[in-house]
């Protein structure tokens, strides 16, 4: 059985228990509308109102004009995000985070210190709670796929537990969107083969799946079976380092998309920083509304974890080297393998003398963004412009 946690409201909810005069007013966290700023979370009493993250802030301003706006403070949040990964350690060393505020755990090796892995996924709910007056959403199930999705079923303050012997009943009468990589074009597609639920997909054989859908069809069979083989990959372990992001509403702007991109990819180059790991190839990932699914990588000339090197390569992979087609992107994600320990000096396309200057850059902004929040440094140069106007996203998964 797998354990997946999920914050609920995260960011809103720190900034709640930060200042609790704020509770039951609806809170979005996120740029202002005049920046052209983009909403990275929002507690429940503004999702009432229709707001969700990815949205453009004056959007979200234009239907629910009462909400309170508050600047993102990602490096304390990430501080929050590091207790909560303790909480969690006390119980496994396989944890495999997502994103600041959710994570997949293997517990199983655990079960005789601790009881079950459902016993073990309510005490780190009950921690959660006590220790950081935060509330978490616990799902806990036999695959990856099926915890995620139960901790999802009964938010905000939700467990979850999906046993085999439930496993078709619970996901049969769930609506088709509820499996990965069906956003509104494959839902319209399905639409039309007459499946609006899971239990009507899984009547669809694996041929008729991969007639009508390609590599994908297959994706869809296994997952309507409730099959996902994939194991809990711990940091330490793992062969790359990612953050995606899904968008609640499809992105069509550009400069959206390098903000989201740019965010993204300061969360990788931190994480490889604490893990003191340099990384010798960058990844992008887009995924289009039609589901069809693009990745492109670059090889660097040395290996790096400088977020200014990182974010150059990126960068010129999104605006360079996808196909010529009409945007409307579901998904983002940028990655890094290739890994070496402790690279001393990391050379870049830049002059011999910027690596080192790079390198003491990101050490002193990690340490001022970690004190005082985001908003206390700028970072310049090649990416002045997307710092300044750049959303904080809430990526979706990493391996």
């Amino acid at each position: 059985m797998i354990l997946h946690i999920d914050m609920d409201a995260f960011y809103a909810s720190i900034e709640e228990r930060e200042r609790p005069e704020l509770v039951g007013h609806p809170v979005i966290v996120g740029g202002t509308p005049e920046q052209r700023g983009v909403v990275a979370a929002a507690n429940y009493e503004a999702r009432r109102f229709g707001v969700h993250s990815a949205m453009a802030s004056s959007t979200a301003f234009r239907l629910c004009p009462q909400a309170i706006v508050l600047p993102p403070r990602m490096d304390f949040y990430a501080e929050v995000s590091k207790q909560l990964r303790e909480i969690f350690h006390r119980y496994t060393p396989l944890v495999e985070p997502l994103s600041l505020d959710e994570a997949f755990l293997d517990a199983n090796e655990s079960t005789r210190l601790f009881g079950s892995v459902a016993d073990i996924g309510r005490r780190i709910k009950q921690e959660i709670f006590a220790e950081l007056h935060l509330v978490a959403s616990v799902g806990v199930a036999p695959n990856k796929f099926l915890a995620k999705l139960a901790s999802d079923l009964e938010k905000p303050d939700g467990f979850t537990v999906i046993t085999p012997d439930i496993l078709q009943s619970t996901l049969d009468p769930l609506p088709v969107s509820r499996i990965w990589g069906v956003g509104k074009v494959t839902g319209r597609r399905f639409a039309r083969l007459g499946v609006d639920s899971i239990g009507d997909l899984r009547r669809l054989s694996k041929q008729q799946l991969e007639s009508e859908f390609g590599s994908h069809g297959a994706h869809f069979w296994r997952l309507a079976h409730g099959i996902d083989t994939r194991p809990v990959i711990a940091d330490r372990d793992a062969k790359s380092v990612s953050h995606e992001t899904t968008f609640a509403a499809d992105v069509q702007d550009m400069q959206i998309l390098r903000s989201w991109l740019l965010e993204l990819t300061e969360q990788v180059a931190r994480r490889l920083r604490r893990n003191q790991l340099s990384a010798s190839t960058v990844q992008l990932k887009v995924r289009y509304d039609d589901f069809e699914t693009i990745t492109r990588s670059r090889r660097l000339a040395d290996p790096t974890n400088a977020t200014r090197s990182l974010w150059t390569a990126v960068a010129d992979l999104l605006e360079n080297t996808l196909p010529e087609r009409q945007l409307s992107v579901r998904l983002i994600g940028m990655g890094t393998s290739g890994f070496t320990r402790n690279a001393a000096h990391q050379k870049t396309l830049f002059d011999t003398e910027e690596p080192e200057r790079d390198r003491q850059i990101d050490e002193v902004a990690d340490k001022i963004r970690s004190r005082f929040g985001t908003a206390a440094l700028r970072r310049g140069s090649v990416v002045e412009h997307d710092v300044e106007h750049r959303p904080q996203p809430r990526p979706e998964t990493s391996e």
